[in-house]
C-alpha cells in the first residue's frame, strides 16, 4: 500500500477516504482527545496526540518509520479559525515557515518542507480563495516558493474549490482542495459526475433508506422552544416555510433567521452541509423531526460502516461536521495516485459511494401549527438587505 501522512487528522474523514484508495495512514497528527480516541477505536497506526506547533517533523517522520521523502503524500485540513492571523499577510510581515508564531497554514508548511512528500493534499473552507480575502491561499502559495527555493523540489499547486456533492456525497459540502507533486507534474481535477445534466444527485434516501427510522439511540429529540414547529414544516424546508412568502402561516419575517433555522432534510435531495456546532433549533435534522443519529451523521459524510464513534452526541456532531466527506476523499486520493504516483488505474465504482435506492418513498404529512405559536402570526418585515438587520445595527450601537 501506498503511504500518508496526515495532519490535523480530526475524526479521519480524509483518511478514511485514502484508505480507500488504497493508502495506509503511516502517522497522524491530532491535538482534540476525542478525535485521537476514535482514531484509535477506528484504525491502526500511530497516532501523535500533540498541538502540530509543538511536535518536531523528525518525530513524525520517525512515528510513521519513515525517512524525508519516502511518505507517499501529506494530507491535512489546517483549522481555519486562526485564519484571523492573515493581517501578518496583508501587511507584508509573512512568518517564516521556523516562526513561533506560527499559524496552522505554516505548520502545515513546515511539516511539508522537511518531510517532502511526492505529492500533498491540503483542503480547507471555499473563504480561504475568495478574491480580496485571499491572504491564507497566498500564504500557501508564497510558502511552497520558500520550500522550492530551499530544497530544490518543484511543488506546483493546483487549486480548485469543489462540491463533494458532484462526486457522489449525499451532502451539499465545498471545500477547497489544493494538490501539489514534488517534480512538478501537473494535476486536473476530476470533472463532476453527478448533478444538473449528469447523473442523478445522490440523495438522503440512498444514504438512510436502510436504516431505522427510529434509531435506539439517546438524545435524538428535538428540545428547546422552536420543538414542536419542527413537525409543521416540510421535507427540504426551513422557517421561510413560515413566511408570507412560504406556504405556512407568516411566523417570521422574511430571511430574518439563519438558513439552517428548523432546517429539514428531504429524501429525494442530497443533505445541507451538516454543522460542526448547531443551536437547538439548527439543522438539517431529519424528516421524522427528530436530530440525526450517529450512523445517519457518518453516513452523509461517507465514512465506512465499520467506523462507529464514541462520545457524547455533542463531540459526535462536532468531530463529523468537521469532517472532510470520505468520498471526496477517495476520489481525490485515486487522481493523486492516477495521475500524480502512477500507481494503478481508477476503479469502476468507488468504495465509499452510497447504493442508488431509486425513487425515495413519499414526503412525510406534515402536521397544524400548535396553537401556541398563533400568536406570532403577523406582519413581519423582511430582512433590509446587507448590513441592515438586527445583528449588524446592534454591533454598529
Amino acid at each position: 500500500m501506498l503511504n500518508v501522512i496526515s495532519l490535523y487528522t480530526g475524526v479521519g474523514g480524509l483518511d478514511y477516504g485514502f484508505k480507500a484508495a488504497g493508502f495506509h495512514t503511516s502517522a497522524a497528527v491530532e491535538l482534540d482527545a476525542a478525535c485521537c480516541r476514535n482514531l484509535r477505536a477506528n484504525r491502526s497506526g500511530p497516532v501523535l496526540e500533540e498541538d502540530i506547533h509543538l511536535v518536531s517533523s523528525d518525530a513524525i517522520l520517525s512515528a510513521a518509520n519513515l525517512r524525508a521523502g519516502e511518505a507517499d503524500v501529506l494530507i491535512g485540513g489546517p483549522p481555519c479559525q486562526p485564519f484571523s492571523k492573515s493581517g501578518y499577510w496583508a501587511r507584508g510581515d509573512a512568518m517564516r515557515l521556523d516562526d513561533p508564531r506560527a499559524d496552522t497554514l505554516t505548520a502545515y508548511l513546515r511539516v511539508l518542507r522537511d518531510v517532502q512528500p511526492r505529492a500533498f493534499l491540503l483542503e480547507n473552507v471555499p473563504g480561504l480563495a475568495f478574491k480580496g480575502k485571499d491572504e491564507g491561499l497566498e500564504r500557501v502559495l508564497a510558502g511552497l516558493r520558500e520550500i522550492n527555493e530551499t530544497t530544490g523540489t518543484a511543488y506546483k499547486p493546483y487549486w480548485k474549490v469543489v462540491n463533494a456533492a458532484d462526486y457522489g456525497t449525499p451532502q451539499m459540502r465545498e471545500r477547497l482542495v489544493i494538490v501539489a507533486a514534488r517534480d512538478g507534474s501537473p494535476f486536473a481535477f476530476p470533472k463532476a459526475k453527478f448533478g444538473e445534466g449528469l447523473k442523478a444527485y445522490r440523495t438522503t434516501w440512498d444514504a438512510l433508506g436502510d436504516l431505522p427510522e427510529q434509531p435506539n439511540e439517546p438524545g435524538l429529540q428535538m428540545t428547546g422552544k422552536w420543538a414542536d414547529l419542527l413537525p409543521t414544516i416540510p421535507e427540504g424546508q426551513n422557517y421561510l416555510w413560515h413566511t408570507d412568502r412560504g406556504g405556512g402561516q407568516p411566523l417570521f419575517g422574511w430571511r430574518r433567521r439563519y438558513w439552517n433555522f428548523l432546517l429539514k432534510l428531504a429524501k429525494d435531495r442530497p443533505a445541507w452541509t451538516i454543522q460542526a456546532q448547531p443551536g437547538s433549533a439548527t439543522g438539517p435534522f431529519h424528516w421524522r423531526n427528530r436530530k440525526l443519529s450517529m450512523r445517519e451523521l457518518c453516513r452523509l459524510q461517507t465514512f465506512p460502516d465499520d467506523v462507529s464513534l464514541i462520545g457524547s452526541r455533542g463531540d459526535i456532531q462536532r468531530m463529523v461536521g468537521n469532517a472532510v466527506p470520505s468520498l471526496l476523499a477517495e476520489v481525490m486520493a485515486w487522481e493523486i495516485r492516477v495521475q500524480l504516483l502512477a500507481a494503478g488505474r481508477r476503479p469502476r465504482a468507488y468504495k465509499l459511494l452510497p447504493t442508488a435506492r431509486g425513487r425515495a418513498p413519499a414526503p412525510e404529512a406534515v402536521r397544524p401549527l400548535p396553537a401556541k405559536f398563533r400568536p406570532l402570526i403577523g406582519t413581519h418585515e423582511a430582512h433590509p438587505g446587507n448590513g441592515r438587520g438586527y445583528g449588524a445595527l446592534g454591533r454598529a450601537a
